[in-house]
């Protein structure tokens, strides 16, 4: 991967931020404007197609017309740089790229309803999917000594472990930035922050459960794997787990309580998108910001956990004054 964008930047929405964790956005929007990143949210954009892509309802034919939509929508505005807050769009639109740009039928047959709707053909390779299509955790990493010097919380009594989306790390194997086999990306960043996680830990390679339709259509299945994790991690006393996709974020989440009360074991890992973690650390407001109301797992424990002596006082304020808790 060339160097790591950080202007002409598309903002790319998800369905599962917006509807399930909108502080991921608002977070990032936070953290990118601190780092005076040059980005836009286009409402014209379209869903990725993910969730029914991956549970067989969109073919990739359907999936790829669609980003073949939105790459023209990036290029049409001068935002060619696509920069995804969910795993799956940026494992969708790495595939769409590439199909995009190597399959000459099938980027003919997309044009040609195109050009019957009246929208400009895409053109071969105007998205280059190695350098163009990247995930928020990229340009955190690249940026993360810049981040260093803006942390406001003292984060020394706080254990954190992290986990790394398979959409980023096991679909596009050559462009992720630290490698699959143990990917250390959001450690690093972490790092960044003044704290080191516990780094590796039985189960960190393996998936949040939620497989899609798994979770639906073998719902045991899927959270038995989902236990194994939230289990090692109440073995190790972990307060935060850090994510970087909303689906993960909301099967661990949403069904840490179920788990518990299963098992009859107190589970207090909470959770929260690396976008959400270094806006609070930053002085973000944990509800009209990082949106902490969102989440099943209450974050203000973890808040005073956070706080040092000196701006404890503040961030309470902050907690206190924000109790009509808006929505975002």
């Amino acid at each position: 991967m060339d160097k790591i964008p950080d202007k002409n930047i598309l903002l790319f929405k998800s369905c599962l931020v917006s509807t399930e964790y909108p502080g991921i956005e608002s977070s990032t929007k936070y953290i990118f404007d601190k780092l005076n990143i040059d980005y836009i949210i286009d409402h014209e954009q379209s869903c990725c197609t993910g969730l029914g892509h991956y549970s067989d309802v969109f073919d990739q034919f359907s999936t790829t017309l669609i980003a073949a939509r939105n790459f023209n929508l990036a290029k049409k505005i001068n935002k060619n740089n696509i920069v995804a807050m969910c795993a799956t769009c940026y494992a969708i639109n790495k595939k769409s790229s590439e199909i995009l740009n190597e399959n000459d039928d099938l980027r003919d047959e997309i044009n040609e309803i195109f050009n019957e709707c009246g929208f400009d053909s895409y053109k071969k390779d105007s998205i280059n999917t190695e350098n163009n299509i990247l995930h928020v955790v990229d340009i955190l990493f690249d940026k993360r000594k810049e981040i260093s010097k803006k942390i406001k919380l003292d984060l020394s009594n706080i254990k954190i472990a992290t986990h790394h989306a398979c959409h980023y790390c096991k679909v596009s194997y050559d462009n992720i930035l630290d490698g699959s086999r143990n990917p250390i990306l959001l450690d690093e960043i972490v790092k960044s922050c003044g704290i080191d996680t516990i780094g590796w830990y039985n189960e960190k390679r393996s998936t949040c459960g939620a497989g899609f339709r798994q979770r639906f259509v073998n719902k045991d299945l899927s959270l038995e794997v989902t236990e194994k994790k939230l289990l090692a991690l109440n073995d190790q006393n972990v307060d935060i787990l850090i994510h970087m996709c909303p689906n993960c974020h909301m099967q661990f989440d949403r069904y840490q309580p179920y788990i518990s009360k299963k098992l009859n074991i107190e589970l207090k890992t909470v959770h929260l998108n690396i976008t959400q973690f270094i806006a609070l650390i930053l002085g973000a407001d944990p509800y009209k910001i990082v949106g902490i109301q969102t989440h099943t797992i209450p974050i203000e424990p973890l808040i005073e956990k956070m706080n040092t002596d000196n701006n404890k006082s503040k961030v309470n304020d902050k907690i206190e004054n924000s109790k009509n808790k808006i929505s975002i």
